[in-house]
C-alpha cells in the first residue's frame, strides 16, 4: 500500500481522500456481507436447508399488536386489549361499579 503524505494535501484534497476512504470503506463491507451470506447459505446447503428455513424470511423483530377484547359502548373505536394501561373510560366506569365483563367484545 502506497504511503501518502497527508501534510502536503490541502485542505479541499484531504476532504475528497475522506470521500474515497469512505467509499471503499463501504464497498468492502459490502463485499465481506456478500462473502459472509454465501457462507452461511453454502453451510445451510450442505445440511440440506436454506437460511430462511433456519432464520424465517422478513420476521420482524416488531410485536403485533394483541386483539382489542374491550369497546367503549357510546364510541365503539375506543378499543383495549386487556393489557397495560387501563384507559380513563375504563378506570371511569369501573370506580362508577361497572364490570369487565359489560365492555367484552
Amino acid at each position: 500500500m502506497a504511503k501518502i503524505n497527508l501534510d502536503k494535501l490541502s485542505v479541499k484534497e484531504l476532504q475528497q481522500l475522506s470521500k474515497d476512504v469512505d467509499a471503499a470503506i463501504a464497498a468492502a463491507r459490502k463485499a465481506n456481507r456478500k462473502a459472509a451470506i454465501d457462507a452461511a447459505n453454502a453451510a445451510a446447503a450442505k445440511h440440506g436447508f436454506t437460511l430462511d428455513e433456519l432464520f424465517g424470511k422478513g420476521k420482524s423483530s416488531a410485536k403485533t399488536p394483541a386483539p382489542a377484547k374491550y369497546a367503549h359502548p357510546d364510541n365503539p373505536s375506543a378499543t383495549w386489549s386487556g393489557r397495560g394501561r387501563q384507559p380513563k373510560w375504563i378506570k371511569e366506569a369501573l370506580a362508577a361499579g361497572k364490570s369487565l365483563d359489560d365492555f367484552l367484545i
